[in-house]
Parts: structure tokens; sequence; C-alpha cells
């Protein structure tokens, strides 16, 4: 068995680790790519989300470098994330692909079914070993959100273009060979340190941006067009909605981003007062989180056809209204250019920044 699962930010850093420990063989599949998004568009159906055709082309990049097991996640709700697995499986065996299949479902909603599919994988493993691998993988995976949080939050202040993310690389590269938890800690520890030893100018005005949306489209900077990193490279420090831990996490508290999912469904309740279906309501939520916050601007994040951030994209011009906040939502598929994208975010931070001249306060907005 040679197992291979698509790339999303920086999920291979966690499932390279956790196969490690539980002793599985493993390709990572080739870094994604234009090529890989032409290869998902020529064999997903054509009206499939832009996240599920990425992932195809992932997942025949991965078999083509000798993968034969691919690993993919299950969902519950009203969204189409939850047949992916199957969409994904029939799509290559119509091409003729020969492979197998292991969805992982939710460990809260399925959690018999969750362990079933660390079985196939790891059959000699007992379950006491796969808990443990899965604990120290997934407190090394919290790490690494910590870490990219702590970037978004000081990336606007540096003196130096280019030595936050350098510190933060460092800082990856650094946790990636920690092993036990104990090395974990100091690893982390080291890194951070990294971070906050960059020389910043902490008295540089800022705008202070929230970043919201589908799950997939925040923490895939390829689909993105990186997004963030231009945004803090242009004076604007950021909070993003989604880490990858907090979205697999099974108790929904969210530890990377300090808010829950209930407390974030109590914040939406008064424009989306049900859950819709994948971030659809987490997006209403955490946008009135920022908005509480005292921030200026609010970018939304979406892949075309996303019928829960459809929804949540109808509500914004009346949150917008009332809550006197400028929002900019970006519906992305295989068509969108980042010349686009760079040229609408120049024109919404000029937006955002007429609108600070014209209250005449300069708001302090150092990280702390």
């Amino acid at each position: 068995m040679r197992a291979s699962f698509p790339h999303m930010g920086n999920i291979h850093l966690l499932m390279s680790d956790l196969l490690e420990r539980l002793e599985v063989e493993y390709i990572v599949a080739p870094p994604t790519t234009t090529k890989t998004l032409e290869i998902g568009v020529r064999h997903a159906p054509e009206f499939a989300c832009l996240p599920l055709k990425i992932t195809v082309g992932n997942f025949i990049e991965a078999l083509d470098t000798g993968a034969d097991t691919l690993l993919m996640a299950g969902g519950t709700g009203p969204c189409r994330f939850g047949y992916y697995a199957e969409t994904q499986k029939r799509v290559m065996e119509q091409i003729g692909l020969d492979f197998s299949m292991v969805t992982f479902e939710s460990p809260a909603a399925h959690p018999a079914m969750f362990v079933k599919a660390f079985k196939t994988i790891a059959p000699d493993k007992s379950v006491l070993q796969v808990w443990r691998a899965l604990k120290t993988s997934f407190a090394k995976g919290r790490c690494f959100d910590l870490l990219e949080k702590r970037l978004l939050q000081l990336r606007a202040y540096e003196v130096a273009p280019g030595s936050t993310t350098a510190a933060y690389e460092a800082g990856l590269e650094l946790m990636s060979k920690a092993k036990s938890r104990e090395q974990i800690d100091a690893a982390y520890a080291e890194a951070l340190a990294l971070l906050d030893e960059v020389p910043l100018d902490r008295e540089r005005e800022v705008l202070k941006i929230g970043i919201v949306g589908e799950f997939y489209m925040l923490l895939e900077p390829f689909v993105n067009f990186g997004v963030e990193r231009w945004l803090n490279e242009h004076d604007v420090y950021l909070e993003r909605s989604v880490y990858l831990t907090d979205w697999i996490g099974p108790s929904r508290r969210n530890p990377v981003l300090g808010v829950s999912d209930a407390d974030v469904g109590r914040l939406a309740h008064g424009y989306l007062s049900h859950h819709v279906g994948g971030e659809g309501q987490a997006t209403i939520g955490h946008t009135m989180k920022y908005i509480e916050e005292g921030f200026d601007g609010i970018v939304h994040l979406l892949p075309f056809t996303c019928m829960p951030e459809t929804i949540a994209k109808t509500i914004f011009p009346r949150l917008a209204r009332d809550m006197d906040i400028p929002v900019l939502s970006f519906v992305i598929d295989e068509q969108t250019g980042k010349a686009g994208v760079i040229t609408r975010l120049e024109a919404f931070l000029d937006l955002l920044w007429s609108r600070r001249r014209a209250k005449g306060g300069v708001r302090e907005l150092v990280a702390s």
C-alpha cells in the first residue's frame, strides 16, 4: 500500500506525521499547480465545486507518481462535500484508474466508521495505538495552525519584506522534525520565538480585515491566489475564520480561533439562525465577531455554485448596510484570474483607507 491524500494548506504536514507514526507507506502528491487544475477540470463534472475539481487533479497526479490508495475525508449535513469521496471515486474509475479509496467519516458523527478506516490502512495497529498517534499528530497540527495565525497577525508590521515568512517557514521545518510531545512543545516554543524575534514597525498604521468563507478556499493558497500574503504585504492585519485542526476537531470548541461553533452560531443568529451546511452560518457569525472587534472590512471567499456560502453572500448586503462595514466577496472557479482578484483587492483597500480618513481617526492596531 502507498497512500496519498489531496493538498489543502498544511494538511500534508499533519498527514505525513500521522502516517509515519502508523508506519503506513505514503506519497505526498505533487504540489497543486495549473496542471493539477487542468486535469481536474478535464475529468470532474462541469458544475462541481472548484475544490472537487482540484482534489481530483491531486489524486490523479498522486496515482501517476506511485500511490495506490487514496485517503479522503467524509462529510455530513447539507453540503456537497459529503459526496466528494464517492464522486472522486467514480470519476477516476470511469477513466480506468486502478486504486483503493478509503473515506474517513466524521469521528463525532460516525466513530465506528472512523476507526474502521484507520484499521483499513493500518491493520496491525490496535485502536489504542491509532488513538495515541492521532492525539500526538493532532497536537502537532494545532501548533502548525497557531504559528500560521501568528504569521497573519505579524507580517503586516515587518520591517524587512519577507522576513516574517522566512521565520515562519523555518519554524515549520523545526516542527516537522519533532516526534515526541516534549519535542513538539520545544519546537513550537522555538518556532514561535523565531516569529516574535522578527523586527517589526509597531507604529505602522494598518488596516484590519477578517477573511471568511468556505474552508478549502481559505486554507489552500493556490486556489485563493495567495491573498493572505498579498494583503499582509500591503499593510493589512488579518484574522481568518477557519484553521485546519479546528475544522477537523470533533469538539467544535475551536481552540486556535478562540471561539466555539456554538458562540459563532449565536453571533450569526440575527441574520442566519440555523445551520445551512458547510461554513455558511459560521461565515456570518465570524463576520459579526470581527465587527465587534473593530475590523475595517471583510473578504469573503467561496467557490462557484457553493450553496452554503451563496446563502451567506445574499445576506451580506443587508448586514453590511446595518453594520456599516464593507464586504468584498470573491466567487472563484477555474476561469478566475489572479490579476482580476488583485485589482479588486486594491480598490477595496483604497475604499477602506478612505473610510478611515473620513472618520478622522487613526486606530492603533498593533499586534499584541
